[in-house]
């Protein structure tokens, strides 16, 4: 199949109202690809449900195994995503559809995914009237290093409170980990900016809560995540969040959360260590930092009765310095264009679907 072709998925007329199309974005997912396609198929509730994987020209075998799993499966489709982005996968399968469905879901090819998650939350989205459903994230680990950072992340010390990385009952949020959306209300306010390589999720919340729309943190499904596992690669990711979050501020003016204020002060604190030879007094807001950083953790290992999480102050350091240096980067280096409000689409206000 072209990749700019239509998709059509087989089948006898159904309730449309429950039908979905689920999009894996993924780059090199050989490991993973046919495990999150099987779980996420094998949902007791779902009603003909179209698959699509955007695959950004993965050169690990990711497109040959979904192409052979498309060719024994009609509701699985394989799309070539030329931008590779994330962003711009999403986008990609979302325009390509020509049929009547309702709800669009996006699944994470590195995630693990709980029973009947698609159904789960179509009736959640069904239930509340929500425009966006998004769910909570259980960080978890293997190696030491991993397991050190699913700590830090599974607590406020990696996430300042961050609501969907901390369990909690169902409640209106403004953003979480994407999920579900309405495809109305996702192709009415433009999809994602596919000019975010990270923080795509967060700046499309913005401008779906703007217009109107609600997003619904569901307590009903939680799925699992797996952090970096090494120091290089979780501070590659922090740096890419950092900037991501400076974009969005930049674009709309945004104020920042205290959560997020917060780590934004580290790297000019580190910096100051440069003149505490002069004056030792620069040197304190930096190791009141590191302290506290390195005895959260000491006693996040000792609840937990788990050395590799007594390390999670070392992983959340990386996160806050990266993060911080990521946006003070992006704020200095990289400034784009607010957004004219003219250009911004209105959100349609359809009625929410009956259940």
């Amino acid at each position: 199949m072209a990749p700019d072709a239509v998709i059509r998925a087989p089948g006898a007329e159904v309730d449309t109202e429950s039908r979905a199309v689920i999009i894996i974005p993924c780059l090199n997912e050989a490991k993973a690809i046919a495990g999150v396609i099987a779980r996420i198929l094998d949902d007791q509730g779902l009603v003909d449900p179209l698959l699509l994987v955007a695959d950004g020209g993965s050169t690990d075998g990711t497109r040959e195994i979904v192409a052979d799993i498309a060719a024994r499966d009609p509701r699985v489709r394989l799309l070539h995503n030329p931008r590779r982005l994330q962003s711009a996968g999403i986008n990609l399968a979302a325009e390509s559809l020509d049929e009547a469905r309702p709800w669009m879901i996006r699944v994470d090819a590195h995630a693990d995914y709980p029973p009947n998650y698609v159904s789960t939350l179509i009736s959640e989205a069904r239930r509340t009237g929500a425009t966006s459903v998004v769910v909570s994230m259980d960080t978890k680990g293997e190696g030491v290093f991993q397991r050190a950072a699913a700590a830090a992340q599974n607590s406020v010390l990696g996430t300042g409170g961050s609501a969907h990385r901390l369990a909690g009952e169902g409640r209106w949020v403004d953003h979480g980990h994407h999920a579900l959306f309405r495809l109305d209300a996702f192709e009415a306010i433009g999809g994602y900016d596919e000019s975010f390589s990270h923080n795509e999720d967060a700046e499309l919340d913005l401008r779906l809560t703007r217009e109107g729309g609600r997003i619904w943190l569901t307590d009903k499904v939680r799925i699992g995540y797996h952090p970096r596992s090494t120091p290089g690669a979780l501070w590659k990711q922090y740096f890419s969040y950092g900037k991501g979050r400076a974009r969005t501020v930049l674009k709309h003016f945004t104020p920042l959360k205290i959560r997020q204020t917060l780590p934004l002060a580290v790297a000019p604190a580190v910096a100051s260590l440069a003149a505490a030879p002069f004056f030792w007094a620069f040197a304190v807001p930096a190791l009141v930092w590191m302290a506290a950083a390195l005895s959260f953790g000491l006693l996040l290992g000792v609840r937990k009765r788990d050395p590799a999480a007594a390390l999670s102050g070392v992983a959340a350091m990386i996160m806050h310095l990266a993060w911080s240096a990521g946006f003070w980067w992006q704020l200095f280096t990289d400034r784009p264009k607010p957004e004219p409000l003219e250009a911004r689409a209105p959100l349609l206000n359809r009625p929410a679907i009956a259940s």
